[in-house]
């Protein structure tokens, strides 16, 4: 049987027509946030070490997202439920960040420390309980945690001073700071310096004559305190982990930056305060019931009013730290 011929234009346009269509499919394809695996899907739920549904959709979304657009290649990515209780009781703490990494099939749920917010007396009350959230927002000076879309950046090490070991000696207090830049309602976190890092922190603080001290000012003196341990407090808006945790998570995004999802946003909060909580808007169960209704403070609403407590009470002079009286 003889082929009839077809032109070359005729062949031309349908090679065209065949590449579209596979171009098309294949954006699809990879756009679309692929089906959660039947091994991380065990990890699904609302019981404490587990990862609530919506939370674990758009913590995949986003680093899916972030990962198409060539801005990430960690093979893991984090995620964080704001929304349940920080501290179970009984020295017990609540496990409410998640280290997912898919490549190799691994889940892992942790303690975080959630913004603590302020009192300003007299003026207006946006203050968190050790267990549950339940104000959030994102204005300066807030010291709340805000919902949304985050990336990991650089980290920073600082000297903080010294402390008294368990074996009565001197050990040099270093902590490192993980800067997150967020999208959306959380575009200021780099302004608020929100980040992550140990839940550890230096009081009492005083000032003691060590001259040989690397970290000696030029009078030859030292910063010294109390190391105390708040990974079942709050913090100033930053994520904070104990001290195992946090040297783990930092040496998984230094100079490789992965995504961090904090549930809820504002418009969940919305939703849950108007009673309208659903698989869609979720919240924990134990922590609405002790809160009563969720509130978010927009930087519009809390600014002013965080400024004129400023300008109503200003803060006195700042001291030198006294000299330790010695042991």
């Amino acid at each position: 049987m003889r082929l009839r011929s077809v032109p070359l234009g005729v062949v031309a346009l349908l090679g065209f027509l065949v590449a579209v269509v596979a171009l098309t499919a294949s954006a699809r394809s990879f756009a679309a946030p692929s089906a959660v695996p039947a091994w991380l899907q065990a990890h699904v739920g609302d019981a404490d070490g587990q990862i609530s549904a919506v939370v674990l959709e758009r913590a995949r979304a986003l680093y899916q997202k972030k990962v198409a657009q060539g801005a990430v290649r960690n093979p893991c990515y984090f995620a964080m439920d704001a929304t349940r209780p920080g501290d179970l009781g009984n020295g017990v703490l609540g496990r409410r960040y998640y280290i997912v990494c898919e490549a190799s099939q691994s889940f892992r749920a942790i303690s975080s420390g959630h913004g603590g917010g302020r009192n300003l007396k007299g003026t207006v009350d946006f203050s968190n309980g050790r267990r549950c959230v339940k104000n959030f927002g994102n204005a300066m000076d807030s010291e709340l945690t805000a919902g949304g879309a985050y990336m990991t950046r650089e980290t920073k090490t600082s000297f903080k001073g010294y402390y008294r070991t368990a074996a009565k000696q001197d050990a040099a207090f270093v902590r490192t700071f993980i800067q997150f830049d967020g999208e959306g309602e959380a575009a200021n976190a780099r302004q608020r310096v929100i980040g992550g890092h140990a839940a550890q922190v230096l009081r009492t603080m005083c000032m003691r004559k060590s001259p040989k001290s690397s970290y000696a000012d030029h009078d030859g003196m030292v910063p010294f305190g109390k190391l105390v341990d708040y990974a079942g407090g709050r913090s100033n808006g930053c994520t904070s982990w104990s001290p195992a945790d946090a040297q783990q998570l930092i040496s998984m995004v230094k100079d490789n930056p992965t995504t961090l999802y904090i549930y809820p946003e504002s418009r969940d909060i919305a939703a849950v305060a108007n009673g309208h909580a659903s698989s869609a808007a979720y919240w924990n169960a134990s922590c609405l019931k002790e809160i009563g209704a969720p509130k978010f403070w927009p930087r519009k609403t809390l600014e002013p009013l965080i400024a004129q407590y400023r300008k109503d009470h200003p803060a006195p002079p700042a001291q030198p730290l006294p000299i330790c009286k010695e042991p």
